[in-house]
């Protein structure tokens, strides 16, 4: 009898698991996979948002595509309840589907805070493709925008924002913005080269109530005045997608970010379930804790491990690398790493008048965190970005270079070719193994 494997969650990590356990098998096993929407990539909705690209560029899979992968699709359900004593999921309609093995990833979602109107007529979230569609039809040329949330979920879109010809206006609860991407140096850099770009900054701010004002939507605060606009954004959290297990006997942390504990196979409590992306609380690469990164990369990678051992594989995680990069009005911020370690020996530099920031962490003589901070335009940030991630990433002995790159943070080139790093990270696969993605039809279409 063929294995019953059962995806629930049809987001990036559920998709490589597909992919993987099709690469790994030849379609020798039977695939369900349960979504309560039509795959589409999280990643790709700022474009969406700024018009770049049409909303059937969204989809990452179609019927047809599922039908060659041999999966049998159930889209428009959501998981109920999981019975891991009888390997059964019910779905909210009812039905139940049994596996042998099954991998839950469900993902996240926004959250709002607490407060009077945060769930009110022109408030809104951007998360999944349906808020994206919501935000689309009330941000018109003109259109006064108000994001509550300064971190990386709303500089993923202000670009777009803009884009639409709408001002827009960001208030953050901490005292700076980005405050767990960048240090306050790399803060004020990026804060100023907004409000050059035309974005009313309101840091410090916290909010009380949102109220509906001659048409509009008011915003109070604790202090100061309050802000007024047609459309807001709350761009304030999101929380992983897990109160359907409720019962099942599968372990979830109680620590902040919750998430499904996993081993180093990302396997749950239950040896028969597995978890990946948003819902895993998986192991940092350079500390291994345990830790939920809900970042595309990662959830990439989990579902390629994840695939690979429910294919028959014995393949274990080496963990995954916390990093995020944006580009807001052609200035690109990164960090990677443990950027805010206080027992680091930490390396910066600062050229306020060029808007460039550049922020190295060591531990010993390895590279454990970078921060960077630069124009767009300028070609060393692009190539520095790649660079440094592969340094932290491989974990290069930079023993030899580091006195170099204390006094010059900006000549990073050098040290990674010296230490032969993209030598060491070419062969490196997360299957271990180059890839054999069988052939598959790519074309998309809306139905």
């Amino acid at each position: 009898m063929a294995a019953r494997h059962l995806i629930i969650g049809g987001g990036t990590a559920g998709l490589n698991a597909i992919r993987t356990i099709r690469e790994e098998d030849g379609g020798a096993s039977e695939i369900t996979l349960v979504s309560a929407e039509r795959p589409y990539s999280r990643m790709v909705l700022p474009y969406y948002l700024g018009a770049t690209i049409a909303e059937s560029h969204v989809y990452t899979a179609t019927p047809a595509s599922l039908a060659a992968w041999k999966v049998k699709a159930t889209l428009g359900r959501r998981a109920k309840a999981l019975d891991t004593a009888a390997r059964k999921l019910t779905l909210d309609d009812g039905s139940a589907v049994e596996y042998d093995d099954c991998l839950i990833a469900t993902g996240s979602r926004a959250v709002r805070p607490p407060i009077p109107g945060a769930e009110g007529p022109g408030v809104h979230s951007f998360w999944t493709l349906e808020e994206a569609r919501a935000v689309i039809a009330g941000v018109q040329p003109g259109t006064k925008v108000v994001m509550v949330g300064a971190g990386f979920i709303s500089f993923t879109i202000l670009n777009a924002i803009l884009a639409r010809g709408a001002s827009l206006t960001i208030v953050e609860v901490a005292p700076r913005i980005l405050p767990r991407m960048v240090d306050p140096a790399c803060a004020r850099i990026v804060a100023g080269w907004l409000e050059r770009h035309g974005v009313t900054l309101r840091v410090g701010a916290t909010m009380t109530k949102i109220e509906e004002w001659k048409g509009k939507r008011k915003l109070s605060f604790k202090k100061g005045e309050p802000v007024f606009a047609d459309v807001v954004i709350m761009a304030t959290g999101i929380r992983t997608n897990l109160e359907w297990l409720e019962g099942s006997g599968i372990e979830v942390s109680a620590e902040p970010g919750g998430g499904i504990l996993v081993d180093d196979h990302l396997r749950s409590s239950v040896k028969s379930v597995y978890a990946a992306g948003d819902v895993a609380r998986g192991p940092n690469l350079l500390t291994g804790t345990l830790e939920v990164h809900a970042i595309e990369p990662t959830a990439q990678e989990h579902g390629r491990v994840v695939g690979a051992n429910m294919a028959g594989r014995d393949l274990a995680y080496r963990g995954s690398l916390i990093m995020n990069i944006v580009e807001v009005c052609h200035l690109d911020v990164a960090s990677f790493g443990q950027w805010d370690d206080p027992k680091a020996d930490v390396f910066t530099v600062t050229h306020a008048d060029r808007s460039q920031y550049r922020k190295l962490l060591f531990r010993g003589g390895k590279l454990n965190g970078a921060m960077i901070c630069g124009p767009a335009e300028e070609i060393w940030g692009t190539n520095d970005v790649g660079m440094l991630k592969g340094l932290v990433y491989s974990g290069a002995d930079l023993s030899r270079w580091k006195a170099h790159l204390k006094k010059n943070p900006f000549d990073v080139k050098p040290a990674y070719l010296a230490t032969h790093t993209a030598g060491k990270l070419l062969p490196q696969t997360v299957l271990g193994r180059a890839s054999q993605s069988p052939q598959l039809p790519h074309s998309v279409m809306v139905q």
